[in-house]
């Protein structure tokens, strides 16, 4: 996979609202919810231009028959993928331009991980920048190596999930 940061596009947004909206006639009753999540759904920040979507659905194994709906859609199903009680699709091969992390309504810790990252950047600008300079560097030092990509933006990043969930609960 070619790792590329690129600045903020306000369009992608738009990305995935239509990505929604396909997802949502495939799904109907079982998607509870769906959410734009990730570094694309943060104004300002830097990111790989992949949209990252959040979808909370009913029954996780149920989700499994919905298989081919997804490919016929573009995206490879993955299962787990590394994760128990997620379903992970992603779209666009080497040139990723979507990924799909879906969980049950009750799985709250990995849906909050996801919401309260999201909104804790929003929220801050100075992590923000912070965050999108470190995915720069690590886009320059790890060009073709997502591992290395992502190993380097781990601590960083749970230290801010840390943060963000701690935030979360002062908020409400």
């Amino acid at each position: 996979m070619n790792i590329i940061v690129v600045e903020y596009d306000p369009n992608w947004n738009n990305e995935y609202l239509k990505e929604e909206h396909a997802i949502k006639e495939i799904l109907q009753d079982e998607l509870v919810n769906c959410f734009h999540v990730g570094s694309t759904s943060v104004p300002n920040l830097k990111a790989k231009p992949i949209i990252d979507i959040l979808l909370v659905v009913n029954d996780i194994n149920e989700l499994d028959t919905y298989s081919v709906q997804f490919e016929d859609l573009g995206y490879e199903v993955m299962g787990e993928f590394g994760i128990k009680g997620r379903r992970y699709f992603r779209k666009g091969g080497d040139n990723r331009t979507h990924q799909i992390h879906a969980f049950q309504y009750d799985n709250i810790q990995e849906i909050e991980r996801h919401l309260s990252f999201r909104d804790y950047l929003r929220q801050s600008p100075e992590i923000c920048k912070e965050y999108g300079e470190l995915k720069s560097k690590l886009a320059d030092q790890y060009p073709t190596d997502i591992d290395g990509y992502g190993d380097g933006k781990d601590d960083f990043v749970k230290k801010i999930e840390k943060e963000a969930l701690k935030w979360h609960w002062t908020t409400l």
